[in-house]
């Protein structure tokens, strides 16, 4: 793009391979240009980072009759939710945390992504063989649907339980396969992990994406596939080692971490996942039904023989389906499922690297709801977000608490903040995966199985690293890239609307009132986008920039709001939610 300003932001971290490492630069243009003074005491404001300093003390929860502030209620909302504004602050402040997470729970689902898919005519058979309208299912859910609670966990579940739209082969409709799909999240974001893992066994999308639809009984030379059962241990439920019921590693003898299962647990796991397939006995090749179904037994081509793994006996002549339920009730008694997952979804909503004791909160919630259920999600995702460490104020002052604010979830939350509506109906959004041009990221996009970014990935040679070892995830992503093409793609579409779409553009007016003075225009984004996490120096720095932008005239004060808000969807102190 052409740029009168450009400016860089510096950062010490360093991507996997084959991602890049180093300097991350963004070009930024917002019009008019800021002036080189505004420029410098921006960068000055928004660089630097906490690195070695020691983790702070257990932190206190905020009184709990205190009503929040509107501060306190935007952190909880961009922990809980997809966006903060004034709106839904005022909700939280009125309910309090627990009840607005009661309230939320309580809404019934709106509608489903095969429902769209179907009112928008994509099970026609010219669509039989592509992935028209899936990204466009998908951005509607996350930009409009009315139960934000719902799609931010059934986002989070996606990036747990992972299915890449890619990896989708051998069925037809897979737009329908992967809408289905996520449907399946949506319908067990609250409800119990082990109702979750039977359906996503029995699902179109993931049999064809981890390759055991059509899986046949041992014969010959021949044996099952070993894909799912693989990954239904290592990333879906118990982990690759023993864990504490606080997520630390069970050490042996040696002081080495303890395998939680072996090469021989995955062949005999596998032999269960055998006979099932797509149900052919609904629909046609021409009509989406079959990608929309629960597979099947196919009684002759499920291994009958005695299964053996993980300390479970599946006795000879169990049939398929039985097999299954025995198979997903061991895994779910399995002592890691509960601090495994519960990490994860801490992960996902409040911080890349919680403290053990957090884990062990959580993990107890999994394992016990209060009345001896076990694997209930709506009281695991309670115990994640009202722990006392993830509503601590003084958690801002901690180097290890936070985490990196995903592309995905950035994005959203402009949508949602600033009302993006679209009159056709269509979400005509696109796939969002290119780093250097897009966000870097799109839902159900992941590029492989293990996400776009593992759980437990450390940024090799980076202060980070040097302090401690700290998993950081969405770093995994952070590249030189993704940091410019998310910068300049986020200015573009601030000021001209989604892909330069005038009908896709975000609604201002509500800054509209605030656009002569910049230090309330500041304070109230900070407050909306940033739920108070700018510092003092940052907003002194983007002040002077925004001053540099003259208000006497409508171009000039839609300009200013364009640049605020751009500024602060670049800040770094907001890309970091603590």
């Amino acid at each position: 793009m052409n740029s009168a300003t450009e400016f860089a932001i510096d950062t010490d971290t360093e991507a996997d391979a084959p991602a890049a490492s180093g300097t991350e630069g963004a070009s930024l243009n917002p019009a008019p240009a800021l002036s080189a003074a505004a420029v410098a005491a921006l960068l000055a404001a928004c660089g630097g980072g906490g690195g070695g300093d020691a983790p702070a003390p257990a932190p206190a929860p905020p009184p709990a009759a205190a009503a929040p502030t509107r501060t306190q209620a935007a952190r909880f909302l961009a922990q809980a939710s997809l966006s903060s504004s004034t709106a839904e602050i005022e909700r939280v402040q009125t309910l309090g945390y627990g009840a607005w997470l009661d309230e939320q729970m309580a809404l019934p689902r709106s509608s489903t992504n095969v429902e769209w898919l179907r009112s928008k005519g994509f099970d026609a058979v010219d669509y039989r063989n592509g992935f028209a309208g899936a990204d466009a299912m998908l951005w509607r859910k996350l930009v409009s649907s009315p139960d934000p609670l719902r799609q931010r966990v059934a986002l989070a579940l996606s990036e747990i339980v992972v299915v890449g739209m890619a990896g989708i082969s051998g069925l037809g409709f897979r737009a329908f396969a992967a809408g289905h799909f996520m449907d399946l999240l949506e319908a067990h974001a609250f409800g119990n992990y082990r109702a979750l893992l039977d359906d996503v066994s029995k699902s179109p999308a993931m049999g064809a994406y981890l390759t055991f639809r059509g899986n046949r009984k041992a014969a010959g030379q021949s044996v099952p596939d070993e894909n799912y059962a693989r990954e239904l241990m290592q990333l879906f439920t118990i982990g690759l080692v023993q864990l504490n019921s606080d997520g630390t590693p069970r050490l042996g003898s040696n002081g080495q971490a303890l395998d939680s299962y072996t090469q021989d647990d995955v062949t005999q796991l596998a032999r269960v996942f055998t006979g099932w397939d797509v149900d052919t006995s609904v629909g046609t090749a021409d009509t989406p039904d079959r990608s929309i179904r629960p597979m099947v037994q196919v009684t002759t081509r499920h291994e009958l023989g005695e299964k053996k793994f993980l300390g479970t006996t599946i006795p000879a002549s169990t049939d398929g389906v039985r097999s299954l339920a025995l198979a997903l009730d061991a895994l779910v008694a399995h002592p890691n499922i509960a601090p495994f997952v519960g990490r994860q979804l801490i992960q996902r909503l409040v911080t890349s690297n919680p403290s053990a004791a957090y884990v062990g909160r959580v993990a107890a919630a999994f394992n016990n709801n209060g009345s001896g259920v076990k694997g209930d999600l709506r009281a695991t995702l309670r115990a994640v977000l009202l722990d006392p460490e993830a509503r601590s104020d003084s958690a801002g002052s901690d180097p290890a608490f936070g985490k990196l604010r995903e592309p995905v979830l950035r994005f959203v939350q402009w949508t949602r903040t600033f009302v993006l509506v679209d009159a056709s109906g269509n979400w005509a959004l696109g796939d969002m995966s290119d780093p250097a041009a897009r966000l870097g990221q799109s839902p159900l996009r992941s590029p492989s199985v293990f996400n776009f970014f593992r759980p437990g990935y450390v940024v090799p040679n980076s202060g980070i690293n040097a302090a401690g070892n700290r998993t950081v995830p969405e770093f995994q992503i952070t590249t030189e890239s993704s940091v410019a093409g998310y910068v300049n793609f986020m200015q573009r579409t601030i000021g001209s609307g989604v892909n330069g779409n005038t009908a896709l553009r975000g609604n201002y007016a509500a800054l509209q009132a605030l656009v002569a003075d910049s230090a309330a225009l500041l304070a109230e984004l900070n407050v909306t986008l940033a739920a108070g996490q700018l510092s003092a120096i940052t907003l002194a720095a983007l002040k002077a920039a925004l001053d540099t932008i003259a208000v006497t005239t409508a171009a000039g004060q839609a300009n200013r709001i364009y640049a605020g808000v751009t500024l602060v969807f670049a800040a770094p102190e907001y890309i970091t939610l603590k």
